[in-house]
């Protein structure tokens, strides 16, 4: 399988990492280009890809092709190789809030096989989580073979188009959220004494088991809370605040704008 990618910066980086790191191809088979001579070198030196001077190039040798640019210029982009896929080329497109049906009539005649997909940053961190969207004319075993490549960089699950902007929400603008969340607590942590590298870390390892432990254990984060907060005890105190202050109906409100501004893109 060949594999291709127009676009080489930090979220195709992740993938063509996690894919190499778990051996589903050879260097040697992934293909890329990029308008920056900077991230063309990068791509090569780090990864020994093959770099190629057009789209064009990479669009006519690969089976999956990721689109891995900005939203704006993925039109122009398509325009530019839709005459160059093979027949049966997957496309992958990773730009937010371009939908099937905008990629769909910028392709034209071409019947494009395309899959939209909506990772978020962790992926970096090999920690990823992507929604993906395949269109009708995607078989269940060409599905099969992208998940494979998307869950080499964390998970991926399929979802209705239709929820796509609630992806935005509850998982690509969500890292953002919880940024500023451990950069809080590590905040209050330093004011009650603590050197501040050291807050970070305990903050952000804090979150990162919680996280853990809803994934593995299946059990209700509100179960999980529960088991946190002793009668009387120092939680309960906080979690009081938190209420008080409003955390839920912040958090839900917060997400209601970034889901509303992914529909108006």
């Amino acid at each position: 399988m060949k594999i291709g990618f127009i676009g080489l910066g930090n979220m195709a980086s992740a993938i063509i990492g996690g894919i190499l790191g778990k051996g589903l191809v050879q260097p040697a088979d992934i293909y890329g280009a990029d308008p920056s001579e900077a991230a063309c070198e990068k791509a090569s030196t780090t990864y020994g890809m093959q770099i190629c001077t057009d789209n064009k190039t990479v669009a006519g040798a690969v089976d999956v092709l990721f689109l891995a640019v900005k939203p704006n210029y993925l039109g122009a982009v398509i325009e530019e190789i839709k005459t160059e896929l093979q027949s049966d080329t997957l496309v992958v497109s990773i730009a937010a809030g371009r939908t099937i049906e905008f990629m769909q009539k910028a392709f034209g005649e071409v019947d494009a096989k395309i899959i939209r997909c909506m990772p978020n940053t962790p992926a970096l961190v090999l920690e990823g989580c992507t929604a993906v969207s395949p269109c009708d004319l995607v078989t269940e075993e060409e599905l099969q073979r992208v998940l494979t490549l998307l869950r080499a960089f964390g998970k991926a699950s399929v979802v209705p188009e239709r929820l796509m902007d609630a992806v935005v929400g509850v998982s690509g603008s969500s890292p953002a959220y919880v940024f500023m969340f451990i950069e809080a607590m590590a905040d209050g942590a330093v004011a009650a004494g603590m050197p501040r590298d050291q807050a970070y870390e305990f903050a952000a390892q804090a979150v990162y088991g919680s996280a853990k432990m809803v994934l593995e254990t299946g059990m209700h984060p509100g179960q999980l809370k529960d088991m946190v907060c002793s009668p009387g005890g120092t939680t309960i105190e906080a979690v009081k605040v938190l209420e008080e202050m409003g955390l839920r109906g912040t958090v839900m409100g917060a997400m209601e704008a970034c889901i509303e501004k992914s529909k108006n893109l």
